[in-house]
């Protein structure tokens, strides 16, 4: 049994473009005609108002693509470069919270190995410095009032005995109050 398939049916835009080529086609000579120029052996073409046109609506469709990359670029660049800082800005926290209760608590000295006792004391003044002269969300971004005394404690020269039990731990319940053991 043979079959035949029915004919394709053209499109729409098809048939629209055949048209727009035919009405082009007989409007054509006619514009382009030497009855339409001012000189009969020159044939002018209006071609800068639609290249003006052109030119205008790629302005426009290039305008919102172009604030979009530029929105994605400032937003991949910033991400990380807020990180940096906020890092650099806690970093500089315990370093000059540190620093000043080295000054502040007796018998303590920059350079010298500190006692578990003295080493606890020079962490509680750091932090209670940190909390009491820092901006609330660099104390957050430090880890909060235990965060800040973690950092102090790795940056102190400390005796060998010195562990986080007996000399962060002190520390930390002077400052805060009691503190909840450590799980894990």
């Amino acid at each position: 049994m043979l079959t035949t398939e029915p004919a394709p049916r053209p499109s729409a835009m098809g048939l629209r473009g055949m048209l727009l080529a035919c009405a082009f086609l007989l409007v054509a000579p006619q514009a382009c005609s030497p009855a339409h120029a001012t000189d009969a052996a020159a044939i002018v073409l209006p071609w800068g108002d639609g290249l003006a046109a052109l030119a205008q609506g790629l302005a426009a469709l290039a305008t919102p693509v172009l604030a979009t990359v530029v929105a994605a670029l400032v937003a991949r660049i910033l991400g990380p470069l807020r990180l940096l800082v906020t890092d650099a800005l806690v970093e500089r926290l315990v370093r000059n919270a540190t620093d000043y209760a080295l000054n502040a608590v007796a018998g303590a000295v920059r350079g010298r190995t500190l006692t578990v006792s003295l080493g606890s004391a020079v962490i509680a003044r750091a932090v209670q410095r940190a909390l009491d002269e820092a901006p609330s969300w660099l104390i957050r971004a430090a880890g909060g009032g235990e965060g800040v005394a973690a950092k102090v404690f790795r940056a102190l020269p400390l005796e060998e005995g010195a562990t986080a039990a007996n000399t962060l731990r002190p520390a930390l319940e002077r400052v805060l109050g009691p503190v909840p053991p450590r799980s894990g």
